[in-house]
């Protein structure tokens, strides 16, 4: 097949799901739709980019309707791994299977001996130890920690482990020396964790501490090449925006930028789009959706964070080139009406756009997020390895 795409952009709504997955029930999860829930609670979304693409053929989304959409291909896709956080999905995406989920500690905190560990080796005390926002924990006990020189170790609902500490009481060589303490322990088979996060903060008091750009991720690298690997080893950009890099740890990575916001995100979307005439694969993600209103379960501001975005992938349609490949898609749900603050194991949303596109339509479900990234090195004629899953998606390729 010759290759049809100069530049394919892939575009991570993290945790914008749009149905439970068949196997739901297994993880509390069935019922969950993120997309249709989020649009009920706010009486409806207004979204006419996306409506444009197709989004209203994958579910009941109260503001979507099913229109013809020639410019784009729009079908839902199942998780073939068995997970439903950040990295399982954004992996699985470049192809890699995961059978066995990442550890969480999300209503337990992490064990005993590992504290006791950690807090040995670094030689401070540790506090927290619950799954919390970050800003929220450092308002609560940053002033303990400044004052005691202690760490602050809390988790999230992904697998994650995060030290926090204040830049002038703990120096942050210092922390992520610390980190990389934790990452050996969390390397083990019964704490074995996606990620440490370094977590440096600057202020006075609870009221003026914020975090800082020292932010540091000690990830766990993919068990083999991903579909990144493939594409930069022959020659290719891969250019990553948002917290790709980290996921990946820097694995198959040419390029990363770092973002502050979804907002952000977008906008250095566009510029890669407008400024940079590379050959290759652009892969965004947009965490907000996740961090601020999911797992707060706050869905009127996750619908007006999917608004905003659809004004941005507005502008995205209007700037991409006839040789560009946009993919909108998720990672895995993290429906607002659901009960606790975890992720919901669910269908994702992949909706690809061309300008040139004239067949373009509704497609069956897909049996894996892997058909992305297969999709992707087809276009620049790679094959896979034998370690990775996935399957073409061959109608974007019609004449």
């Amino acid at each position: 097949m010759a290759r049809k795409f100069k530049r394919v952009f892939v575009i991570v709504m993290d945790s914008v799901g749009i149905g439970a997955m068949p196997d739901a029930r297994d993880f509390g999860d069935e019922g969950a739709n993120t997309f249709v829930h989020t649009a009920d609670a706010c009486g409806g979304l207004h979204i006419p980019n996306l409506n444009k693409l197709g989004i209203g053929d994958l579910a009941p989304i109260k503001g979507a309707s099913i229109i013809n959409h020639p410019q784009s291909y729009s079908m839902r896709l199942l998780e073939a791994s068995k997970g439903k956080d950040t990295m399982t999905g954004h992996w699985e995406m470049m192809g890699i299977l995961t059978t066995k989920p990442f550890k969480t500690f999300t209503d337990t905190g992490f064990p005993e001996a590992l504290m006791k560990e950690l807090s040995e080796r670094t030689g401070r005390k540790l506090i927290g130890n619950i799954a919390a926002s970050g800003t929220d924990i450092i308002r609560d006990l940053g002033e303990q920690q400044k004052r005691e020189g202690s760490l602050i170790v809390y988790t999230s609902a992904d697998s994650v482990l995060q030290i926090a500490a204040h830049e002038e009481t703990i120096p942050v060589p210092e922390l992520y020396r610390y980190c990389e303490i934790a990452r050996e322990i969390c390397n083990r088979p019964e704490y074995l964790l996606g990620r440490i996060i370094a977590r440096p903060f600057i202020g006075e008091d609870r009221n003026s501490f914020k975090r800082t750009p020292n932010r540091h991720d000690y990830a766990l690298s993919p068990p083999s090449d991903t579909v990144m690997d493939i594409i930069k080893q022959n020659g290719f950009m891969t250019s990553c925006v948002g917290k790709i890099g980290d996921i990946f740890n820097g694995k198959g990575v040419t390029k990363t930028q770092k973002t502050i916001s979804n907002r952000d995100g977008m906008l250095k979307t566009i510029e890669e789009i407008k400024s940079h005439d590379f050959e290759g694969m652009c892969f965004i993600n947009l965490v907000d959706f996740d961090s601020e209103f999911g797992h707060r379960r706050d869905p009127h501001g996750y619908g007006k964070a999917i608004e905003e975005f659809d004004v941005l992938l507005g502008e995205v349609l209007k700037l991409a080139r006839p040789d560009d490949l946009i993919m909108v898609t998720a990672d895995h749900g993290n429906d607002p009406l659901h009960t606790g603050t975890d992720h919901t194991r669910e269908m994702v949303p992949l909706l690809v756009y061309n300008s040139d596109f004239s067949e373009g339509r509704h497609l069956d479900d897909r049996r894996a997020f892997a058909d992305i990234g297969i999709t992707a090195l087809a276009n620049f004629e790679l094959q896979k390895g034998p370690e990775l899953i996935g399957e073409l998606v061959s109608e974007i390729f019609e004449k």
